[in-house]
């Protein structure tokens, strides 16, 4: 299956401006579009919504970077599990306030 990877917006696509769009983060920008290129699907994960999702989609745009899917699975999940759950499902999440925990196997 193919690797998916959810980025957020504030604090790491760019710095954290809420409500505006802040300097761009470019050395995250740039991975994701190495990502991209390599086969990997991206979800724009983030808390906006309405038109502030709409901006943040946009700037990212601005900058060359393309999204599977927009606070949503990307399809090949949701055809894989034949539905759409709220959460989003991702192999790896970028976000400024990751913490690594791994419980389990």
């Amino acid at each position: 299956m193919t690797r998916v990877i959810a980025v957020d917006f504030d604090g790491c696509i760019c710095e954290n401006r809420w409500p505006g769009c802040g300097e761009p983060n470019l050395a995250v920008i740039e991975e994701a579009k190495r990502e991209k290129e390599n086969g990997a699907k991206l979800i724009l994960w983030s808390c906006r919504s309405g038109d502030d999702l709409t901006e943040a989609v946009e700037y990212c745009r601005r900058y060359g970077l393309e999204f599977d899917a927009v606070n949503d699975n990307v399809d090949e999940r949701k055809d894989a599990y034949m539905n759409n759950c709220r959460k989003v499902w991702a192999d790896e999440y970028w976000d400024d306030h990751a913490v690594l925990k791994r419980f389990g196997g």
